[in-house]
């Protein structure tokens, strides 16, 4: 008999510049669903693109059709990778607080290797989910990005960076967030997933 962790989509947590701390909510997400993880750069602090492109597109070879979970840096790269590598097998992006990697203003320099910001459609369902105050990406800006991805917008309110510095580690409403998108592409969400995702609903 198939256990439900074989059953379930696999999900691929996508972090950004420094990788998530133990306490983020991609981490939180990465301990709590049997067939997600994370994939791991060879350095989280001084990024390549053509590097991390290079472990995201091994990280999907061996979970295809998986669901993309970006946040920050991990979004943008998510948005090249779907643009040079259309042949990929993804199931659909969850892209939380994208990093404006064209605003210098907003941006560290390490993360510049990653401008210009892809601006095809993606050829798969995704969400944008977006700050009004966030410190790396403006609304409307994200709200562009959206629009051009072919990506549903998410306005979570005044969310800083969603990040541990703004208060996010467990991250109830992501996770219902993460079950509409994976109900809306037909992925299989585990148990756990889809019990905590009612329970947002409900409470």
């Amino acid at each position: 008999m198939m256990r439900e962790s074989d059953q379930a989509t696999p999900i691929l947590i996508v972090p950004g510049l420094g990788g998530s701390e133990p306490e983020h909510w991609q981490t939180h997400w990465e301990r709590s669903y049997p067939r997600a993880q994370r994939v791991e750069q060879a350095d989280w602090n001084r990024p390549v693109r053509a590097d991390w492109l290079s472990r995201l597109t091994q990280a999907l070879r061996d979970a295809p059709g998986a669901i993309l979970v970006g946040h920050s840096l991990g979004c943008a790269l998510i948005a090249h990778l779907a643009w040079r590598r259309p042949d990929l097998a993804i199931g659909g992006a969850l892209l939380v607080a994208p990093a404006d990697v064209d605003d210098d203003d907003r941006i560290p320099r390490d993360v510049r290797d990653f401008a210009p910001m892809p601006l095809a459609r993606l050829p798969f369902r995704a969400a944008v989910v977006a700050s009004t105050n966030d410190p790396y990406m403006g609304l409307e800006r994200a709200r562009t990005l959206a629009k051009a991805w072919g990506s549903r917008f998410v306005n979570a309110g005044a969310c800083g960076h969603i990040n541990i510095a703004a208060g996010f580690g467990p991250w109830p409403a992501g996770e219902a967030l993460l079950a509409d998108l994976m109900r809306e592409t037909g992925a299989t969400a585990s148990t756990s997933l889809r019990l905590r995702s009612a329970g947002m609903r409900a409470s």
